[in-house]
């Protein structure tokens, strides 16, 4: 690859991952007053799961696993169900393949199962709990270099 074209990428590379972390910083929301209730629509004794922006959310449909460049996603999610212990959907991991670079990847759906665990008080907000155990089972197909049944904690 000549010089000049790798030097392209490069900046490319540079300049989508600086608007990035300045969209986010500017787009994310202020942190919400004490007096307003930290999680929409949970009920007494369900966890949640927090996303990206520290936003407790229960049934979320769409949720980011990879929360630093966005290039593995749940979407599409319908839960069959919410309880104090465990949270069961099915739905997608739109995963970019990052070939030959993330920049110019391509991204994959791949159907999957969805289970949520350990549920433990959220340090944000220890009166609210929190899954902190998540388990993704590929139904059909997978992303390379993953197996069909992957445990990943979520953060706390």
């Amino acid at each position: 690859m000549p010089k000049r074209t790798v030097r392209a990428a490069v900046t490319f590379c540079a300049a989508v991952s600086l608007a990035a972390i300045t969209g986010t910083a500017s787009s994310a929301p202020a942190a919400s007053p004490p007096s307003t209730p930290a999680v929409k629509h949970q009920a007494a004794g369900q966890p949640a799961i927090v996303d990206c922006f520290w936003h407790a959310q229960v049934r979320p449909t769409d949720f980011i696993l990879a929360c630093g460049d966005g290039n593995s996603r749940l979407t599409s999610l319908q839960w069959s169900h919410w309880h104090p212990d465990s949270a069961v959907a099915t739905g997608f991991n739109v995963v970019n393949d990052c070939k030959p670079y993330c920049a110019a990847g391509k991204f994959h759906s791949y159907p999957v199962i969805v289970r949520l665990e350990d549920p433990q008080p959220w340090k944000k907000h220890p009166e609210l709990s929190h899954y902190t155990q998540i388990s993704l089972v590929y139904t059909k197909g997978k992303p390379d270099g993953f197996e069909r049944w992957v445990d990943l904690p979520l953060w706390n």
